[in-house]
């Protein structure tokens, strides 16, 4: 089997459009969230979403690109141009027929579609744009990106709510490692702060309420957590096939060696009271990684601020790691970036290598009240410096969906 290694990083985040201000932030406990500006939040319970502030497409595509795509294609072009200059890569010097592209999307064109509804009610059928669907399609993120750079491997999107960046990440590992790619562009990206979008999350009652301080909304692990917070963005990360990295003298952030999918078969929105789903991602990405429980050392969590993710994500990380469980580092990167549904794996995965690579651990910050049921070491308001080997990313989406990411320090 061939050996995975990533070698490039494109982050666009609410917290910074780069991976060098994306992780200067991180590693600072920035937080992206603030008030929304994009719609009027008279009427809505909550009034805060971290929205990215200073990304203008026209710095990764043209004109005539922009108005044809929706803003979660913009993002997963402006993230792969960008994890494209950061890996050194020149696709004129590579197989186009085995590098794919598979990107995922919780979503898709939610901006799009309501923009289009609102056509529709306002001024009839015969105003609707004849660019609608394919603006709104899930597939055009991953679609754009191979007719950008003309890459003709497999090109597919993930949708799997909120585990749809790891399922990507994921996926695309496992095609390098059996040989069917020497390269993929993988990740997620999504574009859901719209009105339906957050009317929707506060019908279900999901979302932070705490609109009177934006900046300490999310706060995942702590005792008086209230909800998540929208975020959105995209993270793109080049995978390459070791030897093919190698050869053209790559950066290599860290080495992919595991991967864990799994599924609660429990409820639509509720994740399984005994955690067995999470559990069992995480014992299969440690299984397929050939790693050992007590090798890891950090945990990139799900972590969204919610009473029963944290309380149960926390549960199935005892179940994984027994008593090594209080000696792994754990953070979640929502709680300075919110919740970017199907993008947020994908720029946690980032988030991740960038934490091997340089060895610092970023934090868990608005952590002021412990919760006597998540009593775990998240890291706590600062970052820390730590040596990591290895380090997971977790993932966990509505429906039941767990998938899990085990990473590894190349030497």
């Amino acid at each position: 089997m061939n050996r995975v290694v990533i070698t490039g990083l494109g982050a666009i985040t609410p917290i910074g459009i780069g991976k060098e201000e994306f992780w200067d932030s991180l590693i600072k406990g920035k937080s992206g969230v603030d008030y929304i500006t994009r719609f009027d939040t008279e009427d809505f319970i909550t009034k805060i979403a971290a929205e990215i502030k200073d990304f203008n497409p026209e710095d990764y595509m043209d004109k005539k690109e922009v108005r044809r795509t929706d803003r979660f294609t913009q993002y997963a072009l402006a993230g792969t141009y960008l994890a494209l200059k950061d890996g050194n890569i020149d696709l004129s010097q590579v197989d186009k027929d085995r590098v794919g592209v598979v990107i995922g999307s919780g979503i898709g064109g939610m901006d799009t579609l309501e923009m289009e509804h609102t056509k529709l009610i306002e001024k009839g059928p015969k105003r609707i744009s004849p660019l609608f669907i394919p603006m709104m399609i899930s597939n055009m993120a991953p679609g754009q990106i191979s007719m950008k750079y003309n890459l003709k491997g497999p090109t597919m999107t993930i949708t799997t709510a909120c585990a749809s960046g790891n399922h990507a990440i994921g996926e695309a590992f496992k095609m390098i490692q059996r040989g069917t790619c020497h390269m993929i562009i993988t990740g997620g990206s999504e574009a859901a702060i719209t009105p339906l979008a957050l009317a929707g999350f506060n019908a279900m009652k999901a979302l932070s309420t705490r609109n009177e301080e934006p900046s300490k909304a999310s706060r995942p692990f702590d005792k008086n957590r209230d909800g998540f917070v929208m975020g959105e963005g995209a993270g793109i990360l080049i995978l390459e096939e070791l030897n093919h990295a190698l050869r053209r003298n790559a950066i290599i952030y860290a080495e992919i060696v595991g991967y864990g999918a799994s599924s609660d078969a429990y409820h639509i929105t509720a994740p399984d009271p005994e955690a067995e789903g999470a559990r069992k991602a995480m014992e299969l990405a440690l299984l397929d990684g050939k790693v050992s429980y007590d090798q890891i050392d950090y945990i990139n969590a799900h972590g969204t601020s919610t009473y029963y993710n944290d309380k149960l994500e926390t549960l199935a990380i005892k179940k994984v790691f027994k008593e090594h469980a209080y000696n792994i580092n754990i953070s979640s990167t929502k709680s300075m970036t919110g919740h970017l549904l199907g993008g947020a794996a994908s720029i946690e995965a980032i988030a991740t290598c960038l934490a091997i690579k340089e060895g610092i651990i970023p934090p868990t910050i608005n952590y002021e009240v412990p919760d006597e049921e998540c009593d775990l070491n998240y890291t706590p308001n600062k970052a820390v410096k730590r040596e990591i080997n290895f380090a997971m990313s977790n993932s966990l989406g509505f429906g039941g969906h767990n998938a899990t990411i085990l990473l590894k320090r190349f030497v």
